[in-house]
């Protein structure tokens, strides 16, 4: 979070906003997680978050797939903002003129996503302002990706506190109907709130908002996100509809919570430390037990060349042996209880 706050920092002092939200996301699902905001939203946050997942216009999945990484809404619309679920059920009545969009991704995967609010009487995003974006949108993908590699600098720790069953019942409204006991204590960690209020259920809206977009084809990425919590450790958030009791469908949501698996971990670990395809297959057969002439074997290279990629593998996750680097890449198997 810190990155994200000099960032912020940064351009508050190149040009005006009037309000922020930006998000993490799952490199491969690109659902949202790990919130830094600061808008006058209140108790319509989980609206706001529906809304902005079951919008077109500047989506950050879409905009992740073209070469301009950053769009204002006014541009996307062609001045028609009304285009915009979002800003004509929400934005338009909290007096938001533009939003600046932009997506952190990169070869690797997508990291994060910004946008930038701008109310009355500060007017709409310059063309320069948003060229501005485009241009450091790939530096901060950068960022973002090698912050997510620090997380497994050092081998997991297991879970300090039982994992669950950590369950969230939703209607598609994004209401919590009810949840497990164990739930409120982790989603305390997930996003610490303010002392002496509830903690807000952000990832789990995220999941479950995603999971909408996807049932109205918005969107066909899985209603999943893997979450860094601390030392080490990460949680894999995922949403599912429920059947009614006569089988049909249109039940609540269910959000779980738990332990990030190690084949979660290791799809993460690969593509937060940019390795390649191969590197990536090298290390997924050595996570399953794969010695060096299995692997070559596997692989159809010599031996010595299996070497040569545990070489750039070690560089490149500040590793030096097999050990360690599974170690870091998989976690701890099973928290204590």
């Amino acid at each position: 979070m810190d990155l994200r706050s000099e960032v912020l920092r940064e351009l508050g002092g190149l040009f005006d906003f009037d309000a922020h939200v930006w998000l993490l996301t799952d490199p491969v699902t690109s659902v949202g997680c790990s919130p830094l905001a600061d808008v006058p939203v209140g108790e319509e946050l989980p609206k706001l978050i529906r809304l902005k997942y079951l919008t077109d216009v500047n989506r950050w999945t879409r905009l992740a797939t073209v070469p301009t990484r950053a769009r204002s809404l006014v541009e996307a619309t062609s001045g028609n903002p009304q285009l915009s679920l979002v800003w004509r059920e929400m934005l338009n009545e909290l007096g938001v003129v533009d939003v600046a969009s932009t997506v952190f991704a990169d070869r690797h995967g997508s990291w994060g996503f910004l946008d930038l609010w701008r109310r009355k009487p500060a007017g709409r995003f310059e063309p320069d302002v948003i060229g501005f974006l485009a241009d450091v949108s790939a530096s901060i993908a950068g960022g973002l990706r090698r912050c997510q590699a620090a997380t497994f600098a050092a081998p997991a720790v297991a879970a300090q506190r039982a994992m669950g069953p950590v369950v969230l019942l939703l209607d598609d409204q994004l209401r919590i109907l009810s949840q497990t006991a164990a739930s409120d204590d982790w989603l305390r960690v997930l996003v610490p709130p303010a002392h002496g209020r509830p903690p807000i259920p952000a990832s789990a809206y995220n999941v479950a908002a995603q999971l909408i977009a996807s049932e109205r084809l918005v969107d066909m990425n899985p209603a999943l996100v893997r979450v860094h919590l601390t030392e080490g450790f990460w949680v894999t958030i995922r949403a599912a509809r429920l059947s009614r009791s006569d089988g049909q469908g249109g039940g609540g949501i269910a959000v779980t919570i738990e332990e990030a698996s190690p084949v979660d971990r290791l799809e993460v670990f690969s593509l937060a430390f940019s390795l390649s395809a191969r590197e990536r297959e090298l290390v997924t057969l050595l996570a399953s037990g794969g010695g060096t002439a299995e692997v070559s074997e596997r692989l159809f290279v010599s031996e010595n060349t299996v070497q040569d990629h545990l070489k750039s593998i070690f560089q490149k996750t500040s590793t030096h042996s097999r050990r360690t680097l599974l170690s870091r890449a998989l976690g701890a198997r099973s928290p204590t209880p």
